[in-house]
């Protein structure tokens, strides 16, 4: 099977421009595709891992992806399926943030001679010359489009900014220099990036008289409609000091049935044949297929021991074994000879706020080493928290909190 039927079977094709045309690029290996990321934050995180995969899988396949930092365009923000503004950063964060992704995605993307190549649009949109830009570039888009396109529509009502309007003229102008600069003949994205993208391969054409292409992929989403790539915590970062290994093999341990199956095909390098032989299980296997799929993305992002670990750590804690020797654990500070129930769990980044927490053990939600918490002033001694405490908040978050 080729790489593009490949793809078209497990459900990671949304839009195409050239159905014909790509298809003969990359079955081939002669897609130079590239693919974008904004610096937004210092890790990237489950929403982008879909779109890591699937760079993957075409290298694989003897296509050669071009990484595009938006050291430029993560300046700006990106208004794409957004209804408010992003912060703006300043140009250190975003440095910053471009060497923590090229770092992380070189875990995935083999940039050995020839194979692939990391590039960052600072390099040439920082230096661009506003007279020039309007004259070279802004000349061959039409406003009256670009208004027409769905990331701008859903922004009017709330107010889009003249800042975030020329996101579209530069992620076209991003599309147009890899072209001219490194023979790029394609770009990947989400799907909620298409007007985007169109606008790169107009912008090709007018200014060269070539063909360029693009194709979406939807955006990871579950069963009931919502982004994929969030948790209580927040994000669930692929970086394990900002989120644990345990925390985030449990993310995808916890799927909900009904995406198991979709997740498997879009995120792991399982054969797509034993996926479906898999998709005919009985649902009283559910659970194992919960545990083969936080494993294989487990070990893909942090490994195979790390993965291992989590899942044994997970078994102990469900089964009531209670070993801890794989907990997620917080360590934190405190003034004084002790500290209330609600401080600690605060500092150990359990509740968002003390009023959450309060609630939490009205409810009956708050066990510490194995006994439910139902008074809300209990205390604990220096001693008590220098040997460590075990929380579990629900039926599913453990953690072991011990004193700095």
């Amino acid at each position: 099977m080729k790489i593009f039927e490949e793809l078209q079977r497990r459900g990671l094709i949304a839009q195409v421009t050239d159905e014909p045309e790509i298809k003969e690029l990359i079955n081939n290996g002669g897609a130079k595709f590239y693919i974008g990321f904004d610096p937004t934050a210092d890790s990237l995180h489950a929403g982008h891992f879909m779109t890591i995969v699937l760079m993957k899988r075409l290298q694989l396949a003897g296509n050669k992806p071009i990484v595009l930092l938006g050291g430029g365009t993560g300046l700006i923000g990106d208004p794409s399926g957004r209804t408010d503004m992003r912060n703006v950063l300043s140009i250190e964060q975003v440095n910053h943030n471009c060497e923590c992704f090229k770092k992380q995605i070189g875990r995935f993307i083999d940039f050995g001679e020839g194979k692939a190549l990391c590039v960052n649009n600072g390099d040439w949109l920082r230096d661009l010359k506003y007279i020039e830009v309007l004259r070279d570039v802004g000349a061959c888009f039409s406003v009256n489009k670009m208004l027409s396109a769905e990331c701008y529509k859903q922004r009017m009502e709330r107010g889009l900014s003249f800042l975030e309007f020329n996101y579209m003229i530069m992620q076209s102008y991003d599309f147009y220099r890899l072209h001219e600069d490194y023979g790029c003949n394609m770009e990947f994205g989400g799907d909620d990036q298409w007007s985007n993208m169109l606008g790169g391969t107009e912008l090709i054409r007018k200014k060269t008289g070539k063909d360029a292409y693009c194709l979406t992929i939807p955006l990871l989403t579950t069963a009931d409609g919502k982004k994929m790539g969030k948790s209580a915590k927040g994000a669930v970062w692929l970086d394990e000091d900002k989120y644990s290994v345990y925390d985030f093999y449990q993310f995808w341990r916890n799927t909900a049935d009904a995406d198991v199956i979709k997740f498997m095909k879009v995120l792991t390098f399982i054969h797509i044949e034993e996926i479906e032989e898999m998709e005919k299980w009985d649902s009283s296997r559910i659970n194992e297929l919960k545990e083969i799929l936080a494993m294989e993305i487990t070990t893909m992002v942090h490994g195979k021991e790390k993965a291992e670990k989590a899942r044994d750590a997970a078994k102990a804690l469900f089964s009531g074994a209670g070993d801890d020797a794989n907990m997620p654990t917080s360590e934190i500070a405190i003034e004084g000879d002790d500290a209330g129930i609600l401080d600690v769990l605060l500092l150990g980044g359990l509740i968002p706020s003390k009023g959450e927490g309060r609630r939490l053990i009205e409810q009956g939600g708050i066990t510490v080493n194995e006994e439910k918490v139902t008074n809300p002033n209990m205390r604990f001694t220096r001693d008590q928290l220098k040997e460590g405490i075990k929380v579990r908040k629900g039926k599913k978050v453990f953690q072991k909190i011990i004193l700095k």
